[in-house]
């Protein structure tokens, strides 16, 4: 065998998103930051809204994704989204949603 082989993309695997992201990884910071901050203390109210229409997403997920495009050079809401689908970091900071 002449070259390395990679796992075949048929194959399952199971692994956490946990596992994936070390822990010195920057991203963890971010995510401890934005939840140990109060919120309500810096003028952030949860708006209660209509029985009809989607429901909102809370704003510590804003905030983490507002923070994790900030320290990365990341300014506009469409290369945000685009992120939030491709990279792992970002599906461990907010736990799967995707704004």
């Amino acid at each position: 065998m002449q070259h390395i082989r990679g796992i075949s993309r048929n194959q399952m695997t199971i692994s956490s998103l946990e596992s994936s992201i070390s822990t010195d990884n920057p991203i963890r910071f971010i995510d401890a930051f934005v939840e140990h901050i109060d919120l309500k203390a810096l003028g952030f109210e949860v708006q209660i809204l209509k029985s009809e229409g989607r429901p909102s997403f809370e704003t510590t997920i804003f905030l983490k994704l507002y923070l994790y495009g900030y320290l990365n050079g990341l300014r506009s809401s469409r290369k945000l989204e685009k992120e939030c689908l491709r990279n792992i970091e970002m599906q461990w900071l907010l736990e799967g949603i995707v704004p």
